[in-house]
């Protein structure tokens, strides 16, 4: 070949070689030019997502310390086979910190309004904008009854008080079988260990106060469960709820503020201090605390078995079910063994947009009145002698 053919075919190669390295170029440049437009359009839709539904594991321990104490209470049926049986009840009954069952409350009511999907939805068109996002959730953790007015919290506030409506019901019913069996064992001639006296009467005493200052665990079973329900917004047994105007008892007025941070994904770990004063309530707290309190002198005035099986039945059972009552459900009057409480219905001003609301007037509080008399039987059912 001559030298002539040798250099037009290089020239040829050459030009081929570098056709095919504009081609490379060419689909290298477009590649990037796709790929940084798919990037553009995920930012934009990352930045229309709000984060996700987020609650920490504190809150879900709480609310499974409650739901699985509250459940074990209502379980309770009277119809005791001997002293002993009693005196397992009592244990089981006496091992609640009020404190803390007051949190366990709160908590389970914010996973009960995450059930909402009006709440949910409502909360979550703040959460796209971080600016809007950060801000409301400062509000509310300043000033819960923000929540109070957020869309679709009239029916997250009815489904609250349905569910702890269902509660109350069930521990008034054990409360009243474990009453009527107190007054019925005292005649029972079969069941004659029930007039003996209570066996070291000073130590099982002072077991209740132990076991009352003593933290409650956990229960793993039921925080898997109500994990599960605050992420999906569905899997709790619930009764149906009708919406509920504001202003709400304290206990529904913190468990939506605290739902709807979980609702705009301010609600994690980062968040516990924000969600450890959200559970915070004075008025549940100082009922329980006071029921304590007349579960002891109950304990101290009974002599007789029987006796003892009418105190977990006042003040424990049904003493739960009535500070649940006072603090969750619309205005009521209440007693809670000698304590009275009352809680007045509360009007609050609805946030313009996302202004301030205007403050309500605070919650009362229970007035101690005087201790109940040795044999506790101020009821109908004057028997019990």
């Amino acid at each position: 070949m001559s030298s002539a053919h040798r250099s037009r075919g290089l020239a040829v190669a050459a030009l081929a070689v570098a056709a095919l390295l504009a081609s490379c170029a060419s689909q290298s440049a477009a590649e990037k030019a796709a790929e940084a437009e798919a990037a553009r359009i995920a930012a934009e839709i990352a930045a229309r997502t709000p984060p996700p539904i987020a609650l920490n594991q504190d809150v879900i321990d709480a609310a499974s310390i409650y739901v699985a104490f509250t459940r074990e209470m209502a379980a309770q049926q009277g119809g005791f086979a001997d002293a002993e049986a009693i005196q397992a009840a009592l244990r089981r009954g006496s091992a609640y910190e009020p404190a803390q069952l007051s949190r366990g409350l709160i908590a389970y009511a914010s996973i009960v309004a995450l059930q909402s999907p009006e709440f949910v939805s409502g909360v979550r068109q703040y959460a796209v904008d971080r600016a809007t996002r950060e801000q409301l959730a400062a509000n509310i953790a300043s000033d819960p009854r923000w929540a109070s007015r957020l869309p679709g919290a009239d029916a997250a506030a009815g489904l609250i008080m349905a569910a702890l409506g269902r509660d109350i019901d069930a521990l008034g019913a054990a409360a009243t079988a474990i009453e009527n069996d107190a007054y019925a064992i005292q005649a029972d001639s079969r069941r004659s260990w029930a007039v003996a006296p209570v066996a070291n009467r000073d130590g099982r005493l002072a077991g209740a106060k132990a076991s009352s200052a003593q933290a409650m665990l956990p229960s793993a079973p039921d925080a898997s469960r109500l994990t599960a329900a605050a992420h999906a917004g569905t899997g709790l047994d619930l009764p149906a709820g009708r919406p509920r105007q504001p202003g709400y008892p304290p206990v529904v007025e913190r468990a939506l503020a605290l739902a709807a941070l979980a609702a705009l994904g301010e609600a994690g770990d980062a968040a516990l201090p924000r969600t450890t004063a959200l559970q915070d309530d004075p008025v549940s707290q100082a009922c329980l605390a006071e029921s304590k309190l007349m579960l002891f002198q109950c304990l101290a005035a009974s002599r007789p078995s029987y006796e003892d099986v009418f105190c977990v039945g006042r003040h424990v059972v049904r003493d739960i079910a009535t500070c649940v009552r006072g603090a969750a459900l619309p205005a009521a009057t209440v007693r809670v063994s000698g304590v009275q409480v009352v809680e007045e219905p509360r009007i609050t001003p609805a946030p313009d947009g996302l202004a301030a609301p205007t403050p309500a007037a605070p919650a009362p509080t229970p007035s101690p009145t005087p201790s109940p008399t040795r044999r506790l039987n101020s009821g109908p059912n004057s028997s019990l002698r």
